[in-house]
């Protein structure tokens, strides 16, 4: 177990309820990037099979829970992106 990974997950951690919880407030998803939020599900991905295959212990349950928050994001993103398209194209 390295206690910089843990740093770096939990620190990456933090910002993933930030975003869910404006969107949720908003209903805005503007600026944010699908493809971005995608690359770093495979980057989480990536350690987790890491852990899985090379050293597993409990920093996988900090992957798991960030590639969960990340999955919830993306799920917003398309919630919302088709009625804030609609909503620009009535505005006169």
């Amino acid at each position: 177990m390295s206690i910089f990974e843990a740093i770096m997950l939990v620190c990456f951690g933090v910002s993933w309820p930030i975003s869910i919880a404006k969107s949720i407030r908003t209903k805005v998803v503007t600026g944010k990037c699908p493809l971005f939020m995608g690359i770093v599900c495979f980057g989480y991905l990536s350690g987790m099979i890491h852990k899985i295959l090379y050293s597993f212990d409990w920093i996988i349950i900090l992957y798991v829970i960030n590639m969960i928050m990340i999955l919830i994001d993306i799920t917003l993103y398309f919630k919302y992106l088709p009625k804030q398209n609609n909503s620009e194209g009535t505005s006169l």
